[in-house]
């Protein structure tokens, strides 16, 4: 069977070097003026990801993961390497790894001036499905993120950023996609609204055969969602394995280390919870 996700020997790099920018920087600020250094985003990562797998990719602030989605999802280019999403190219056939593909990322954008329902009945057209078809659908699935049916149908610009939240996940999960792609998926949710999200990630896996790439600083939701795990730092991964493995491999109290524990030990960072 083709692997879900494989990503081999790649790289992404932000800054230009030597290359002027066209407008120049004051002297003394990252070195010459007019010039900025390169920053190694993805140095040289390599990993695959079966189908059907929840897929953990954990590391502190600007340890790479959200350019490693990106890439994933056809929405940046690697520099050098190789990605393919069940066999096809990021590269050569980005259409048809974005059609395999519904992401929730920090940055998810709605049409404000429209309801919850009128942007995920909209986005359903788009994709091909009809708007009666998906309207039961839509309730069900926001009334179980703890939206009331009021608020379905009201602006999204009277929403909170928790609210529109729910919203984002909403949409990803509605389309079932064969690759989910879930970045900081149930930060800012209450905690009745994140078990269920975690539920439905679930439900996804057992009833459609979803594969899901997860990024969280929640070290708790990982150890209990992910089938495995690769830490990552400075654009490397640092270690790839199963829960349990990284947390019998870490060192720390006995009778031994919690997950943050491990993680904490593997990148000498603190978590934080600010968005990368």
């Amino acid at each position: 069977m083709t692997e879900a996700v494989i990503v081999e020997n790649v790289v992404k790099q932000y800054g230009t070097g030597d290359k002027p920018r066209p407008r120049l920087r004051p002297a003394g600020l990252n070195g010459r003026a007019g010039h900025i250094p390169v920053y190694m985003a993805v140095d040289r990562v390599s990993f695959s990801v079966e189908p059907g797998e929840i897929f953990g990719l954990l590391g502190p602030n600007g340890s790479g993961k959200s350019t490693l989605i990106r890439l994933i999802a056809a929405r940046l280019l690697p520099d050098a390497g190789h990605i393919s999403v069940f066999g096809h190219d990021v590269v050569r056939n980005p259409q048809a790894v974005e059609n395999l593909v519904d992401q929730v990322a920090v940055e998810g954008k709605f049409f404000d001036s429209l309801s919850p329902m009128e942007n995920l009945t909209y986005d359903a057209r788009l994709s091909g499905f009809a708007e009666n078809d998906i309207r039961e659908d839509v309730i069900e699935i926001l009334t179980r993120l703890g939206l009331k049916e009021s608020s379905i149908f009201s602006s999204m610009e009277l929403m909170s950023a928790g609210m529109q939240q729910k919203v984002a996940i909403a949409r990803a999960v509605l389309g079932k996609p064969r690759l989910l792609l879930l970045e900081e998926p149930t930060m800012g949710l209450d905690p009745g609204a994140k078990r269920e999200v975690q539920r439905i990630i679930l439900e996804l896996r057992e009833l459609h055969g979803t594969t899901v790439l997860l990024t969280t600083h929640d070290m708790a939701e990982a150890e209990s969602l992910c089938d495995r795990i690769a830490v990552i730092q400075d654009g490397k991964i640092l270690a790839l394995d199963t829960p349990e493995n990284l947390k019998r491999s870490g060192a720390g109290p006995e009778p031994g280390p919690t997950f943050e524990e491990v993680f904490l030990e593997l990148t000498g960072s603190r978590l934080t919870k600010e968005n990368e």
